[in-house]
């Protein structure tokens, strides 16, 4: 096999040439008309590298998530909806905690779940309306925030790392994710959440336990004093969750978590799931607990044709254990039977792959890259790297699926997980 060597490189904002308007994909605004792709492409911020065309988010707006030609979006005071890429917003509402939104999606039928502070919203009717979800246990009862110490801090009870939530699961669309949370916005419960209605009904699938590091002291992350959250029963505690996917081929859905070695137990699990329909139940086992500076600390599982690819978020003490790694899911505890495919060399926090590209970036508090992200054209075949330092310090995260016209939508964080700005990125056919 031909291993096309690394490139790191820093590219400039600039004009690409021979790209009609529709081939860019939603990169005019709202009023803008086409004047040659020329300028459709200067205007609206498109810039180039070898592997991939980037733009940044519209101006004045933040795209939060989009799906095929739909996408979901915010202002200050207002949550808006497109249905042609983001060129035009004609359905639109007023929403106050609008700029404390962390998580949103857009399900099959339209409907739009989306969450501010520790609150969940439903919409079932393009944004002319919306009401507040309340999430459910497993026998039914209501399951409530806790009340903040701080009320400015009241837990990131719905925030999602990745941005690819919804599966078809037997011929029915799944929304399941899991919140990552205790860093800022207030100490929380760490949940995996779930709803096979279009978001109708939210369920709880897996609750971990009482983090006695992660109590609600009024902090960002919580502390050692302080309320105590999470399930009483479950001695499985951790920080927050990574990431949650589902493999068709086992009918069965995957969870990382982190972070820290404690003294009562690494943070670090691999949890499998799977979820009975009929019985409306879940049995959920961990499948591994590891150091945090080994290679199941992870920031993004997929699955393709079978086969289990992730990218390693170690960190800690040395030596680190990084990479991309594939194996059969059967062999994720067997480390001699995974294959490193690259390996950055720096903490990887979220990577997602869609027809058989492989989009991946760098944790930027551990990267020597201003904003780095890794790519692959042909599943893992070659790689590249680049920084997109006009962006400044970010780190990207929850990538969105493809949407019809074929743009990536990533959010770009500073720090590591503070909120700040997104970007589209679309891939280029490989050679």
């Amino acid at each position: 096999m031909k291993t096309r060597q690394p490139v790191t490189q820093s590219i400039t904002r600039r004009r690409f040439l021979g790209v009609t308007a529709a081939g860019v994909g939603g990169a005019l605004l709202a009023g803008q008309s086409g004047q040659g792709a020329e300028s459709d492409a200067a205007s609206s911020g498109i810039a180039s590298t070898d592997h991939f065309w980037y733009r940044p988010q519209p101006e004045g707006l933040f795209v939060d998530s989009h799906r095929d030609h739909k996408a979901f979006g915010f202002t200050d005071g207002k949550v808006l909806l497109s249905e042609d890429n983001g060129r035009t917003w004609p359905h639109s509402s007023a929403f106050p905690d609008a700029r404390q939104i962390v998580f949103s999606c857009i399900l099959q039928n339209g409907n739009v779940l989306f969450s501010a502070l520790a609150k969940l919203y439903l919409s079932t009717d393009n944004l002319r309306t919306y009401r507040q979800i309340t999430v459910k246990n497993a026998d039914g009862t209501d399951y409530l925030a806790h009340s903040p110490q701080n009320p400015a801090n009241p837990g990131w009870y719905f925030h999602s790392l990745t941005g690819v939530n919804t599966w078809d699961v037997n011929g029915t669309e799944m929304l399941v994710w899991g919140n990552y949370c205790n860093v800022i916005g207030g100490a929380t419960p760490v949940n995996i959440y779930y709803s096979t209605d279009h978001g109708q009904t939210v369920k709880i699938a897996y609750s971990f336990g009482r983090n006695p590091h992660n109590r609600d002291n009024g902090s960002g992350g919580g502390g050692a004093a302080g309320t105590p959250l999470g399930n009483p029963d479950n001695p499985i505690i951790c920080r927050h969750i990574h990431d949650v996917a589902y493999n068709p081929a086992e009918n069965a859905f995957y969870a990382c978590t982190g972070d820290f070695d404690r003294a009562e137990g690494r943070e670090c699990h691999w949890l499998r799931g799977t979820y009975d329909a009929g019985r409306d139940q879940w049995d959920w086992k961990v499948i591994v607990s590891d150091a945090m500076n080994s290679r199941y600390k992870c920031g993004g599982i997929n699955f393709v044709d079978g086969q289990l690819y992730w990218i390693s978020d170690s960190n800690g003490p040395k030596p680190y254990d990084r990479g991309v790694f594939r194996c059969a899911p059967a062999d994720i505890t067997d480390p001699a039977a995974h294959t490193r495919l690259f390996n950055p060399e720096v903490e990887s926090g979220n990577m997602i792959i869609q027809d058989g590209v492989i989009l991946a970036s760098h944790c930027a508090p551990a990267s020597p890259l201003a904003t780095g992200f890794i790519v692959s054209l042909d599943l893992g075949k070659t790689w590249a790297q680049y920084d997109l330092k006009e962006f400044g310090r970010r780190s990207p995260c929850r990538f969105h699926r493809k949407n019809g016209e074929g743009w990536f939508r990533v959010d770009l964080r500073s720090n590591w997980v503070t909120p700040a700005e997104m970007m589209f990125i679309k891939p280029k056919e490989a050679s």
